[in-house]
């Protein structure tokens, strides 16, 4: 274990859209867990241009706390692509993406860090793991998880090494990022961290039938690259 790398610093990206009745307590919420965390850390809000205010109360939380940076897009839409964003605007060597919608719990992002220090590449807080559970598989999921058993992989909440995603062009489109790290990152060992999925605190869902067409055509594409990979039949 001595010869495992640390995490030096964690980026934790949150992307919005019209998410202003959320930010005061997801920060709150936020600070409070990672001040646990014996790591240095900043938070980045990717915001795809909100009509409701956002913006502001971000840059209010930003005064008081260098930790909390803002990046506004305009013109572009699109969960993937606003994590994509954020990562590429951080330094940081553990790279973490959370929904605004309180639906995830924050209090786990102590755990997600610890789960990388322990010698993991990714750490997934997954919906469906149990301790010591390996059933309930399909195929898919298999396929897109190149073999390792990760029971969540279109969780939202996780925490990746950045040097498992280092020269790779991921794709912007959709908002299941997650699906493709495992299946084109260079994810040698992951973990899974239960938790129970929560409500929306405010606000309103951003899923659609555009969103829901943009995912099967990304797993239709990494079915197929996980199928003609050398070695995979």
């Amino acid at each position: 274990m001595d010869s495992v790398k640390r995490v030096q610093k964690f980026g934790l990206v949150i992307p919005t859209l019209n998410e202003a009745g959320n930010l005061p307590a997801l920060f709150e919420r936020i600070r409070a867990a990672l001040s646990a965390a014996d790591v240095i850390h900043e938070i980045i809000v990717v915001d795809d241009d909100s009509q409701d205010g956002t913006a502001e109360v971000v840059q209010r939380f930003a005064e008081t706390d260098p930790r909390i940076r803002l990046l506004v897009r305009k013109g572009r839409r699109g969960l993937a692509g606003a994590v994509i964003h954020g990562w590429e605007h951080t330094d940081a060597d553990l790279l973490g993406v959370i929904d605004a919608d309180l639906q995830h719990p924050p209090e786990l992002l102590p755990l997600l860090i610890e789960g990388v220090n322990s010698g993991n590449d990714i750490a997934i807080a997954s919906r469906y793991t149990q301790a010591n559970s390996t059933t309930g598989w399909n195929a898919a999921r298999y396929v897109v998880s190149r073999g390792m058993r990760v029971k969540d992989p279109l969780s939202g909440f996780f925490a990746v090494r950045r040097d498992c995603l280092e020269g790779i062009r991921l794709q912007p489109a959709g908002f299941k990022i997650l699906l493709e790290i495992l299946v084109r990152g260079r994810i040698k060992s992951a973990v899974e961290i239960p938790f129970q999925f929560g409500l929306r605190y405010a606000g309103k869902s951003k899923a659609d039938v555009k969103v829901a067409l943009d995912y099967f055509s990304l797993l239709s594409k990494l079915s197929r690259e996980a199928f003609f990979r050398p070695g995979s039949r």
